[in-house]
């Protein structure tokens, strides 16, 4: 009978089941659904190649062996697909595999009463970043001297961004490059900015979290190192195991030590890369024009609005006549002030705001920089638990109308330094 705070090394019995590290993550999903403890499972899947990731509601245990791997090329979020597209879950029961993002944004949308938590089953995946998909083709092109059609498989592991691929002769390949020296250059390749700013690499909000980090001796390589978060999560993994779906055993203790030393590295560089990242949007007066010179490219296609995890109100302020001019291109500045002042204490940093801004604003840069700064003044972390926001504490409607100028002069004071 395992408990939250236990930690195995898990892997699948399944012959069907191909995945990394053992299959497990992909042997529980499947556990859950043949088992009738979910009803569907919201899975990310290849589409047309390797840079093509989808999400896909898999209903039939018999497919989810087709979800099996990684896709590091992949930047989808899921959460706000449940809310929109699957009723929040209010009426079906749902497993979803997760990077820390994506269990961030579950835990923002539900404490908004968007999504029902009680219903959904959260498998954390340690992560160590995402690519952007058009950035990783250029990238393979240019560093690896590769043809980006020619890769079968990538992974993130010991640092490098790792290609598997067919080479002219038609043999299997492989070439890795560390992703620090990726990073370095000018070119904006390796993990996506937010990414590199990320600062939950184990998602422990879930309720299983899953990876490879710490599997070491005969098992690296065959098994999943798999920590439990929660009663649900233990429940999931008892009834797997009790199945016949799942085998564990406890881990090696070297390999505890080592999946704390990697995590640890993982945020320290975080806490790097967010130096770095905000110390160039500068400080006061200087980061506030910085933000208003890069955002007059705006286009007004509310992008950024229609993707943030956190965004639900189905009629946004920035829409509203008397606060942004409707047609005018650039919108007033006051468009994306509101989108501060309504999001910036619970910003996840998800990227997916800047990710598909056509104009290439770095909205997640903008908008993670003063969630930081409102963390350390109010002490709230979106995402890690069911803590209300800081703006939750100001009364709605004409109250929230009422003090949002003093409010956002406040905000803005603070996180400017002005």
């Amino acid at each position: 009978m395992t408990v939250k705070g236990d930690m195995v090394y898990a892997w699948t019995t399944s012959c069907d089941i191909h995945g990394e590290c053992g299959g497990a993550v992909t042997a529980l999903l499947q556990y859950a659904l043949s088992s009738g403890m979910v009803d569907a499972v919201l899975a990310v899947c290849r589409g047309a190649d390797l840079y093509d990731a989808k999400l896909e509601l898999i209903t039939d245990p018999a497919q989810m062996p087709k979800s099996a791997g990684s896709l590091h090329c992949g930047t989808l979020l899921s959460a706000k697909m449940v809310k929109k597209y699957l009723g929040g879950a209010r009426e079906m029961k749902i497993a979803v595999p997760v990077k820390g993002c994506d269990a961030m944004a579950f835990y923002e949308l539900a404490k908004r009463q968007q999504i029902n938590l009680d219903n959904v089953i959260l498998i954390g995946l340690n992560c160590g970043g995402t690519v952007s998909p058009m950035v990783a083709r250029e990238m393979i092109a240019d560093k690896y001297a590769v043809h980006p059609d020619a890769v079968f498989k990538e992974e993130i592991d010991k640092g490098q961004f790792i290609i598997e691929y067919t080479d002219e002769g038609g043999a299997h390949q492989h070439k890795g490059i560390s992703i620090e020296v990726l990073e370095e250059g000018p070119e904006g390749y390796g993990r996506r900015q937010n990414c590199q700013r990320c600062k939950c690499k184990v998602p422990r909000q879930a309720d299983l979290a899953c990876g490879n980090w710490g599997v070491i001796g005969e098992k690296a390589g065959k098994a999943t190192f798999v920590e439990v978060c929660s009663e649900k999560g233990a429940a999931l993994l008892d009834a797997a195991v009790s199945a016949g779906a799942v085998a564990v055993c406890a881990p090696e203790p070297k390999g505890l030590e080592i999946r704390g030393k990697v995590e640890s590295a993982m945020l320290k560089l975080g806490d790097k890369n967010r130096a770095h990242q905000f110390g160039e949007l500068g400080e006061g007066r200087e980061r506030l024009e910085r933000i208003m010179r890069l955002s007059s490219r705006c286009i007004a296609c509310r992008a950024c609005i229609e993707n943030c995890p956190i965004c639900y109100c189905v009629e946004c302020s920035t829409a509203k006549p008397h606060l942004v001019r409707p047609g005018q291109v650039p919108p007033d500045f006051m468009f994306h002030l509101i989108r501060f002042a309504h999001i910036a204490d619970s910003c996840i940093n998800c990227g997916q705001c800047q990710e598909l801004c056509p104009m290439d604003i770095p909205n997640a840069l903008f908008m993670h920089a003063q969630q930081v700064e409102l963390e350390k003044m109010f002490g709230h972390r979106p995402g890690y638990d069911m803590t209300m926001p800081v703006l939750a504490f100001a009364e709605e409607m004409d109250e929230r109308a009422r003090l949002s100028a003093t409010g956002s002069d406040m905000i803005f004071d603070n996180v400017f330094n002005e």
